[in-house]
């Protein structure tokens, strides 16, 4: 299917399916986590160093798409709930790296069983199939986007 200015609108936009998708996700996981005092920009920070994905705020802001200044600040909170640790690198004392203590790395494991949870409610209706279907799909756009964005100046030109 190419689409067209006949078949291009919000219900069909993948772009906007994927959004929403996401918006409502960081909600169902706010709520689910909010009792933890954890929010989901906090738990994916926290998902994030411990598989090891970035281990400095620079890293973190690019990998999850925020803004520096609002990662820094981030990870001040979780600094200060003791779920984060902040060491200057050896070989570059210009660099701040990131790591979890043992209570983060503890906050991350409960909470991502609170989140399989949350997603297996969401998909209790699913097969086994149909979801290995969507996460194959899932990743092959996303591995085609990072081919495009690496290769081309304009990767939405046709």
């Amino acid at each position: 299917m190419t689409f067209t200015d006949s078949t291009f609108y919000p219900e069909t936009s993948p772009g906007y399916l994927v959004r929403l998708i996401h918006q409502m996700n960081v909600a169902a996981v706010d709520r689910t986590l909010a009792a933890d005092g954890l929010s989901a920009t906090q738990w994916t920070t926290l998902v994030s160093l411990y598989f090891g994905h970035a281990d400095t705020c620079v890293g973190l802001a690019r990998k999850l798409g925020h803004d520096k200044g609002a990662m820094t600040r981030l990870i001040d909170q979780m600094e200060a709930k003791g779920w984060v640790s902040r060491q200057r690198d050896d070989a570059d004392r210009r660099l701040i790296r990131l790591s979890l203590t043992p209570a983060g790395a503890a906050t991350a494991i409960a909470a991502k069983r609170k989140v399989i949870d949350c997603w297996n409610g969401f998909l209790a209706d699913w097969s086994d199939a149909q979801i290995a279907e969507m996460i194959a799909v899932l990743q092959r756009l996303r591995t085609t986007m990072e081919e495009k964005m690496a290769e081309d100046s304009d990767p939405c030109a046709a």
